[in-house]
């Protein structure tokens, strides 16, 4: 299925002073791909949706094996014995946090094993703090942390606990690592990027992975890439679907920022993501 549209939603409300100017300041990152995605905690920071001992849920810290190690992750399964489709979750450059291993309940919930991977584990000690986590992560090996996350593929369809069915979704800089999760592990089913760079076009051929990616319509950066990025998945016959959310901000996903969530945005495209790992991984 190739599908490629635009969506009109409401614009993100103003944002108040010291708020702006944090957000400015956060925009000067843009060059290292991740504008837009603003951690704000204490008083502003949003409620988990899924309560980390939700009675439904399984969770647990777990290792996989990569290339000269191991990969930590956090992984949520629905409790009981059946053996369900699995779901990687790739976090943004600030690493694998409470709001994302939330995400990654949320996932579970909807029926599948889901494993979030830390990409700052192989490297050693958990940052302290964001900002420490986000020097880290720009000094990653980009090659190395690829192929990190690329062996969860291989480490999920050999789980006892799996159909051996896996997809992939992630956000701003877990976007663009999503898309290279595509191209580096063809044995991938499905990948569900939220405004994440795009990968090269000459890459984009090795992509066996129905696609289905998220954009948003304040991102001038990422965007600048989907022309090219949609020509070469088309030219490849590749199964994708490409969705704009006009009117919402790179990072509207994540509801512990309020200067950039924007909630129609993204309740919407949770909904295609899960409708599609459900029509794609079962």
């Amino acid at each position: 299925m190739v599908e490629s549209k635009m969506e009109s939603l409401d614009t993100v409300p103003a944002l108040a002073g010291d708020r702006r100017e944090f957000l400015k300041r956060c925009m000067a990152l843009a060059g290292s791909g991740i504008a837009g995605c603003i951690v704000l905690t204490g008083p502003q920071a949003r409620a988990r949706t899924v309560d980390a001992a939700d009675a439904r849920l399984e969770t647990e810290r777990i290792r996989y094996p990569v290339e000269g190690g191991e990969m930590e992750a956090y992984l949520a399964r629905p409790k009981g014995e059946a053996k369900l489709p699995a779901v990687i979750v790739i976090h943004e450059i600030f690493g694998l946090n409470a709001h994302i291993e939330d995400v990654a309940r949320r996932m579970a919930l909807e029926g599948f094993l889901v494993i979030a991977p830390d990409a700052l584990s192989p490297s050693g000690s958990a940052p302290d703090g964001p900002q420490q986590a986000m020097a880290r992560m720009r000094g990653l090996d980009p090659a190395s942390t690829t192929k990190h996350f690329a062996a969860a593929v291989a480490y999920l369809r050999t789980h006892p606990q799996t159909t051996g069915n896996v997809g992939c979704t992630g956000f701003c800089w877990g976007g663009g690592v999503t898309n290279q999760v595509a191209v580096h592990a063809p044995e991938l089913k499905a990948a569900v990027p939220y405004y994440g760079n795009v990968p090269d076009p000459e890459d984009v051929p090795k992509i066996k992975a129905s696609m289905l990616c998220h954009f948003a319509g304040e991102d001038a950066r990422i965007n600048a890439g989907i022309p090219g990025f949609e020509a070469a998945l088309r030219k490849a016959g590749a199964d994708y679907r490409i969705f704009m959310y006009e009117g919402a901000r790179h990072g509207f996903n994540n509801d512990t920022n309020p200067a950039g969530y924007h909630k129609e945005a993204a309740d919407l495209a949770w909904k295609r993501t899960v409708t599609f790992f459900k029509e794609t991984l079962q």
